[in-house]
């Protein structure tokens, strides 16, 4: 079996339990994913909750809103949970006809005012979690939306999603149906409680052994946080990171850092093309420290990154929704999954090698020397402004 070799410390700290019989495939931008998700929309017999940020009023989320309506017409339950401030779209124009077609419909905080730094606000369901007769589902950081940006049209946003069959489907089953029951309670519809009609299929699929964390604002404040630490403070040899909005507090920067210290190899891939400038900005003004310190950083050129995965020591993988900054860590509804298992660890760390040699470019040290000094001033300014925010919103961070 692929987990005996697998180092204790990797299966004893994270929070959540470690669950041993599943299938996790890797599903690699909105290409592989979709037609996976629809897929499996088009065969569900029972029930399906669909739980995203983003649900676009575009040709994939028309694509998606389609598939749903026609599950729901042929007796599947369908229930839908949406984010109030990324669901916009959804709202003003898919949410009334998939209603109409029978499927059930939430929004997470519903958003009136389109800007606000109070605390509350920023609270966003920021999670993408898709269950389907208690036998698949889909998490990761793909919102329904089209595979293609605006400002980079030739290439594919590039993001990860995965799809889990076994064991695990009993923790994410019920994280989706008690989020989407406080979300009816918290919009006091009560004929929306309701619960699951199936069981889910726990049989031993696979010998992957993963764990499903999520966070929230109950017990599972840092389960996610804590899981990256303790993997961070444990690695021996190598750690691989590929996050879109990367802003860590000092913990996680010491952890990084304390690993370089011990001669741990350590590569980051950030944005290069960014769809949020002023995140971007910010985060540069932190590589000066990493680069001194012999922290590969690389920025993806070829289109926008949206990833949020990692890879320790070929055996620990992690790929979901969750950010590594303020507002992911402390303030939204995120979902990853972690998995311990070589193969899956070295088909992420390929993509992601990939990735980096056909979009990416290197960061050298003296490549930040002989930035203009106004670039590093505006960098400076992100970095004050971006805390500023955090502290008008009461998140502590670095």
């Amino acid at each position: 079996m692929r987990t005996k070799a697998v180092p204790a410390w990797l299966r004893t700290k994270a929070s959540g339990e470690w669950l041993r019989g599943n299938a996790i495939a890797l599903l690699e931008n909105g290409e592989t994913f979709f037609p996976a998700l629809l897929e499996a929309i088009d065969a569900a017999q029972q029930e399906i909750l669909l739980q995203t940020y983003i649900f676009a009023a575009d040709a994939t989320g028309r694509h998606v809103a389609d598939a749903l309506a026609q599950a729901a017409a042929r007796g599947v339950s369908v229930r839908v949970l949406v984010d109030g401030f990324g669901g916009l779209a959804f709202v003003r124009k898919l949410m009334d006809g998939l209603s109409a077609a029978g499927v059930e419909t939430l929004i997470f905080r519903r958003e009136r005012r389109l800007f606000s730094l109070h605390r509350q606000r920023l609270r966003r369901l920021h999670r993408k979690v898709t269950v389907i007769d208690g036998r698949v589902a889909f998490v990761g950081g793909i919102n329904i939306i089209d595979d293609f940006d605006a400002e980079v049209p030739e290439h594919p946003r590039y993001d990860y999603a995965v799809r889990i069959e076994g064991a695990l489907l009993g923790p994410i089953l019920a994280s989706s149906w008690r989020l989407w029951r406080q979300v009816a309670w918290s919009n006091l519809h009560l004929r929306m409680h309701g619960q699951s009609n199936v069981n889910t299929q726990l049989c031993a699929v696979d010998d992957i052994c993963a764990v499903f964390l999520i966070r929230d604002n109950l017990r599972h404040r840092s389960d996610i946080e804590n899981a990256y630490l303790d993997a961070i403070a444990n690695a021996r040899e190598e750690i691989l990171l590929a996050n879109a909005y990367f802003f860590p507090g000092l913990r996680f920067r010491h952890a990084l850092l304390a690993a370089a210290a011990r001669g741990v190899k350590i590569t980051l891939l950030f944005q290069g093309v960014a769809d949020h400038p002023m995140m971007q900005y910010a985060t540069r003004a932190l590589y000066p420290v990493f680069l001194e310190n012999g922290v590969r950083l690389f920025e993806y050129q070829r289109s926008i990154l949206h990833a949020k995965v990692a890879v320790i020591d070929r055996h620990w993988a992690t790929v979901g929704s969750s950010n590594i900054d303020p507002f992911s860590l402390m303030l939204a509804r995120e979902a990853n999954v972690a998995v311990i298992d070589q193969k899956f660890a070295a088909t992420l760390a390929t993509s992601i090698a990939t990735a980096m040699r056909d979009g990416a470019v290197e960061l050298h040290r003296e490549d930040w020397v002989r930035q203009p000094i106004i670039r590093r001033l505006l960098c400076w300014m992100a970095y004050q402004a971006v805390r500023l925010a955090m502290g008008i919103a009461g998140v502590k961070g670095g």
